[in-house]
């Protein structure tokens, strides 16, 4: 795994050893981005269930001015601030180590709000839908906050009715697929 564009291009990252991560693979990530990149200048980012991090470094190599990584565990935690180091991006970053939803408490309470923000949540657990409803209820999105969910390509987006987002974009690869929401109905 690579970035692939801005001021870290072509530098490998480091991924968690075993299979509790999933990195999103190169090519995926180069097309979230082609999609993303007229936002992703300037724009706060938030990788929640963030694994090696490899999405909020992508976005802050292309131009983002911060990025929150969150993740519960160690090794990911580890991984992710080897990456920010290696890339020489550690000073437009904050590491929550915290379950998503600690994180989420903690960023409510230090005021943070995002621009973007990227769920990539175990499949087939529905954290999700707990993240999506928590980033609405603790405020943490600005207006017009892209919301980009990367789930199973078996997962119903009818599950984020009622929760006060408006799918804007699902892009659908062989076996997941990328949701692009906004706040509204």
């Amino acid at each position: 795994m690579r970035v692939i564009a801005g001021t870290a291009r072509r530098l490998q990252l480091e991924t968690p050893a075993g299979l509790s991560t999933r990195p999103t693979s190169d090519m995926i990530k180069e097309t979230l981005f082609n999609i993303l990149q007229p936002q992703v200048a300037d724009a706060v980012f938030l990788d929640l269930f963030a694994g090696s991090g490899g999405i909020g470094i992508e976005a802050l190599s292309r131009g983002a001015r911060h990025c929150c990584f969150a993740d519960s565990s160690k090794d990911a935690i580890q991984c992710i601030r080897h990456n920010l180091n290696h890339t020489k991006l550690a000073d437009q970053a904050t590491v929550y180590a915290s379950d998503y939803t600690a994180a989420l408490v903690k960023m409510r309470d230090e005021k943070r709000r995002f621009d973007i923000v990227f769920l990539d949540p175990p499949y087939g657990k529905e954290l999700e839908l707990t993240a999506l409803r928590l980033l609405r209820e603790y405020g943490l999105l600005n207006d017009d906050a892209i919301v980009i969910v990367e789930v199973s390509s078996k997962t119903d987006i009818d599950e984020i009715n009622g929760l006060g987002y408006r799918v804007d974009r699902v892009k659908e690869y062989k076996t997941n697929c990328h949701w692009f929401l906004t706040e509204g109905v």
